[in-house]
């Protein structure tokens, strides 16, 4: 039997429509009505992508992350670039949590965090770490870390 899921047809992108993390590539973002044919329309933001047929319905955080992770807040400028879409539990709207698509960074292209200061060899750290023994309880530990003595 299908899942409800699978039964209830959408002509844009959906949770269900991925299975877990999707690296795509822009192919369009543009305008397009996402009213009922006999509704007064309503124009959403959307962006097409090459691995899908359908597209996906954008709403202000995720155009704010599309905007980050294209380096750009010219949408013409997404075009081409790859990123990754997921369904994320968290997303929450009306105040409760729904799910929803999300957009990030492909991980081969994120920007690696410089080494800090804090490297080195393990033989270079100063010695000024309390080592006890396991044998003793977990008071006397507490109170020979703590205070110096048991």
């Amino acid at each position: 039997m299908p899942n409800i899921n699978q039964m209830i047809e959408s002509k844009y992108l959906k949770q269900s429509d991925l299975d877990g993390e999707v690296e795509v590539t822009i192919l369009k973002v543009g305008q397009l009505n996402v009213a009922r044919e006999d509704a007064e329309p309503e124009m959403k933001w959307a962006a097409k992508f090459q691995e899908f047929k359908k597209p996906m319905v954008l709403n202000s955080t995720n155009l704010q992350l599309l905007a980050k992770a294209c380096e750009s807040e010219e949408s013409e400028e997404w075009i081409g670039k790859k990123v990754v879409i997921y369904a994320d539990p968290n997303v929450s709207f009306g105040g409760k949590l729904v799910g929803g698509l999300r957009v990030k960074l492909p991980v081969k292209t994120r920007a690696a965090k410089p080494a800090g200061n804090g490297g080195g060899k393990f033989d270079d750290m100063e010695d000024d770490i309390p080592f006890v023994t396991c044998d003793l309880g977990a008071d006397v530990i507490y109170r020979k870390l703590r205070w110096g003595h048991e």
